[in-house]
């Protein structure tokens, strides 16, 4: 699970020690906190990306975070150097979604198309109330939003990197 070149899936990311045993709160960055039943070893990635796969030994949820104990950080001054760092998973052991929903990092990047012509890439999604928006920003740096709805988004392939869209009249003009 070492491999560089592996895809992560960022789960959470240290925020501070916890206790004298070397536990560290974290912030959850997963809509799947009951994933950690499964998780045997994480991949931790510094701030200057470097990354190393731990034995996770025991977690628990505190309010709206998790709090890990990583095997080998044992004490309060070695669970400090985690802060800042995140925690992963490989792509491979990401939680299934349904057909036709996609986590936002899947859809980040990919390039949209109106038939042939690219309008810009996905630089990011929203969430709304009502629903997800992509922004779409073109080579000038301006951005589009577009409602991700069955009625708009035509295709979208995360292996190639592209969406097809067939929007609305206007809704590029605005």
């Amino acid at each position: 699970m070492d491999d560089a070149s592996s895809e992560l899936v960022v789960i959470a990311r240290a925020v501070k020690p916890r206790g004298l045993k070397g536990e560290i709160v974290a912030e959850l960055l997963t809509d799947f906190p009951a994933r950690f039943e499964d998780v045997e070893e994480l991949v931790l990635v510094s701030p200057q990306g470097e990354r190393s796969t731990k034995r996770l030994e025991d977690y628990w949820f505190q309010n709206d975070r998790v709090v890990l104990k990583i095997s080998g950080y044992d004490d309060v001054d070695t669970a400090k150097e985690l802060v800042g760092f995140e925690f992963a998973v490989p792509e491979s052991e990401r939680v299934p979604l349904p057909a036709d929903h996609y986590y936002d990092w899947e859809l980040e990047g990919c390039t949209v198309n109106v038939g042939a012509e690219s309008i810009g890439q996905v630089s990011s999604v929203l969430r709304t109330g009502g629903g997800e928006i992509l922004v779409v920003t073109d080579n000038s740096g301006k951005e589009r939003l577009i409602p991700l709805a069955d009625s708009i988004v035509v295709e979208v392939d995360t292996v190639r990197k592209t969406i097809v869209v067939d929007p609305p009249e206007g809704l590029l003009d605005l």
